[in-house]
């Protein structure tokens, strides 16, 4: 099995051919200017039948006989150096001298000749030990002699693979992954193997053989072209080395795209690349269709047998779960989980909702699952491209996206075969299947800013800005698509990339930083003399800041960990880190957390009718996505967010309960604030400022929030019961491995009155409210709190200090972090 195509039936000639003959003929037709891909392949196939053929009926073809072609020869395609598979099938006893009467002029031609001699039983029964030769007899082809007999032969291990299908689909799938693992993923290759590699010509035969149970269908949009095309390399190959070799090696790329008119070799891996990706996301979706349907018949055969009637398969559908049965649990606003995968919800409408595509696929990502094919299918089709700038939203949703590490390729993958990478980033086509012509790296340019991306995920703890972490490691080699130095020219792209997607000026900075220098400190640990302090002095001039240097110290790492073993070692990252260490220590002066703003007006009335009253003043306004005051985009779904303004006087645990009811309602926090105020000078009032929003649906009645906020805070309302009852009866769903929260105490010198813990966690639905709560039952006040909420990570820094209001020894400030750190173990 050699090749992919369709299943032309040529006509053999009559005559004998002999093998001189033959072998003039084939040269003329592989010289033939005229002749080239698809065309080619079926000449040589018509060409070879009509020379089989002829040996057959001078070897006497007996009655009760045929010769039958099978596998990639059975398609009706040749290669150039494929091999001929060839089946003699007979009934009854058969002359031992005929088959070598067939066979020898093959194998004085020097053709690669693999031959059987079997009756069909014997046929039926190897198929059934051999799921390779059932795979070859799926394309079996009659070529001469007994045409009933081919046909019969056919016809029965069509029905044993179609009735065998529940056991041998999975052996098929165990069979492709094996293969994967041992030759690694065409796509990504410098050296490819056309045939064997994952994305290859095998995976369009197996793509093929599932279609043939009728259980489940690949996505055929491109797959012809793609396997057409890895066979016309194939045969290019095979035609400029001449060997029947299956792997592109560099030696023979360029001469491989001269003969195929392609520009250059680099062109032509491109070209490669993009069809072994349609093959291999083709694949991806076949096997996942298959694993459910599968599934479903394995459910609803125990059903029936508990019934008390046998199972007995059912048909094309394969016993999927009837319209009423399917379970279907929310993700986000638009977003369910159905049969395993991310699928919209019924009331969802793309074309009004462009955030939709990337919230889709960050709600799949963080739920460690894929979008369904459909469901890409229909956001290509219908969704509207994004305005620019971005909606918050947007950057938000790609940055959850992005941060879901490891879950996030399959998404990826998802949205990039259907074109919204490219819609969402223009420059993305630029490095989309670009070769890395450089033994240490792995990757093609796109795939190796992913994995950066990925590899950057679990560092978002290290960082004060997860989302700028994230966002450069995925844009930061988007250079090497344009000519010169990939740093500078990725720098001039990603500063319009950032306005594109709405970071303001001092964030677009930073990126742009980040981009141009994602090298410097490789290149300065490794070339510099770390001792010099003029070595120490280049690196603080480069960043400027610590958070600077933080970032940029995660980005070399997760950027040298994604290319390959060879770019980070021990050593390297030794020098690194001491170089960064020294950096570190010259720019120290404490982290800069952002400052308090002087109070607005409605915000001092709340404060003084709280002092007044002695009791909850609550304010909640409604805010576009624009911002306060901002203006929706014409055309643009506004996703409605909440400003919660709530003063009162301070008593224990305030903090957490306001949370906690915030996550009763499905209310996530974007940002928070907490600081104290004396309007009157009657005692402290609690001051806490927060925009939230739903995460799914609409959000709740303003009255509703304020009466369970107020039964909150008199205690007729247990807010932590309530949350773990919900939690309790929540359907547990597999989530994806993220890095652990971590709770440190910021240096002394960030606030001289008070004790200031940082947290960066994955943000989850309840977070803040654990957060407030193991601070009070640690017995220290919250003072001022500053939360963030960057993607799917939560970037929080709370003022802390004893009852008396002071700051915290240092033992008594590690052991709150470690408590803080338990309770969101």
């Amino acid at each position: 099995m050699t090749t992919t195509g369709t299943q032309p039936t040529p006509t053999p000639d009559e005559g004998p051919l002999g093998t001189g003959d033959h072998a003039a003929e084939r040269a003329a037709l592989l010289a033939d200017p005229a002749l080239g891909g698809a065309r080619r392949r079926t000449a040589l196939a018509a060409l070879t039948d009509r020379w089989l053929t002829g040996l057959y009926r001078a070897a006497g073809s007996p009655p009760g006989t045929a010769l039958v072609a099978v596998g990639g020869y059975g398609r009706g395609e040749l290669s150039p150096r494929s091999d001929l598979d060839v089946l003699l099938l007979h009934e009854g006893p058969l002359d031992a001298e005929l088959a070598e009467r067939i066979w020898y002029p093959v194998w004085d031609s020097g053709a690669a000749l693999d031959h059987s001699v079997r009756t069909p039983a014997e046929a039926r029964a190897v198929a059934a030990e051999d799921l390779k030769a059932q795979l070859g007899l799926l394309d079996a082809r009659h070529l001469a002699g007994d045409p009933a007999l081919t046909a019969a032969l056919r016809s029965t291990v069509l029905a044993d693979w179609r009735s065998g299908a529940p056991a041998r689909l999975p052996e098929l799938h165990e069979l492709c992954t094996a293969r994967a693992e041992r030759h690694g993923e065409l796509s990504f290759l410098l050296e490819p193997d056309l045939k064997e590699a994952r994305g290859g010509l095998r995976d369009v035969v197996a793509l093929n053989a599932i279609a043939a149970t009728w259980l489940a269908d690949a996505p055929r949009d491109g797959l012809d072209a793609a396997a057409e095309r890895l066979a016309d390399v194939r045969d290019a190959l095979h035609l400029a080395t001449g060997r029947a070799t299956e792997r592109l090696s560099l030696q023979d790329q360029d001469q491989v795209a001269a003969q195929l008119g392609v520009l250059d070799a680099d062109t032509l891996l491109r070209q490669v690349y993009e069809s072994a990706r349609t093959v291999a996301y083709a694949s991806d979706v076949t096997w996942r269709s298959v694993e459910r349907v599968l599934a479903a018949r394995a459910n609803r055969g125990r059903r029936i047998s508990r019934l008390g009637f046998p199972f007995s398969g059912v048909g094309r559908t394969g016993g999927a779960v009837g319209k009423g049965a399917v379970e279907r649990r929310p993700l986000a606003e638009g977003v369910v989980e159905q049969d395993g995968e991310a699928v919209l919800a019924q009331g969802a409408r793309p074309a009004t909702d462009p955030v939709l595509p990337l919230r889709a696929a960050a709600a799949a990502a963080q739920a460690g699952l894929t979008v369904s094919y459909a469901t890409v299918r229909r956001l290509a089709a219908e969704a509207k491209p994004l305005p620019v700038p971005w909606p918050d939203e947007a950057r938000e949703q790609l940055v959850t996206l992005l941060g879901a590490g490891e879950a996030c390729l399959p998404v990826w993958e998802a949205l990039e075969a259907e074109g919204l990478i490219s819609r969402l980033l223009p420059d993305w086509e630029r490095v989309r299947c670009r070769p890395q012509r450089n033994a240490v790296h792995r990757w093609t340019v796109d795939r190796h800013l992913i994995e950066t991306a990925v590899k950057a995920a679990a560092m978002t703890r290290r960082v004060a800005r997860p989302d700028l972490l994230l966002v450069a490691a995925l844009l930061h080699d988007i250079g090497k698509g344009w000519p010169g130095d990939h740093s500078e020219a990725g720098e001039v792209i990603i500063r319009d990339l950032a306005v594109r997607m709405g970071f303001d000026k001092t964030d677009t900075d930073t990126l742009a930083l980040l981009v141009r220098h994602h090298l410097t400190l490789v290149d300065t640990a490794t070339r510099r003399d770390p001792d010099d302090p003029a070595t120490v002095d280049l690196i603080t001039k480069v960043v400027g800041t610590l958070p600077h240097l933080e970032l940029l110290h995660a980005l070399t790492e997760a950027d040298a960990t994604a290319t390959g073993p060879a770019a980070w070692s021990s050593w390297r990252a030794s020098l690194v880190h001491g170089l960064v260490a020294r950096s570190a220590a010259q720019l120290a002066g404490g982290l800069a957390l952002p400052a308090d703003a002087e109070p607005t007006a409605d915000e001092e009335r709340l404060a003084v009718e709280a002092a007044r009253t002695l009791a909850p003043a609550l304010a909640l306004h409604a805010q576009t996505e624009a911002g306060a005051g901002g203006v929706a985009e014409p055309g643009v779904p506004e996703p409605m967010g909440v400003e919660l303004t709530l003063a009162i006087p301070d008593q224990p645990g305030l903090l957490g309960t306001v949370a906690g009811v915030l996550a009763l309602h499905r209310l996530t926090v974007r940002k928070a604030g907490l600081r104290e105020l004396d309007p009157i000078g009657a005692g402290p009032v609690l001051l806490l400022s927060w925009t939230v929003a739903a995460e799914y649906g609409e959000l709740p009645e303003a009255a509703r929030l304020r009466a369970d906020l107020r039964r909150a805070l008199d205690g007729s309302l247990d807010v932590a019961r309530k949350l773990a009852e919900r939690d309790a009866a929540a359907p547990k769903r597999r989530g994806i491995a993220t890095p652990p929260p971590v709770v440190t105490v910021a240096p002394g010198a960030v606030s001289l009155s008070a004790t200031v813990l940082e947290v960066r966690a994955h943000d989850a639905p309840g977070l803040l409210h654990r957060i407030g709560r193991a601070l009070d039952a640690a017995g220290v006040r919250v003072r001022t709190a500053h939360v963030s909420t960057l993607g799917a990570d939560a970037v929080d820094a709370f003022y802390v200090t004893d009852q008396d209001g002071r700051p915290l020894a240092a033992e008594r400030a590690a052991q709150v972090a470690r408590s803080v750190q338990e309770a969101l173990g």
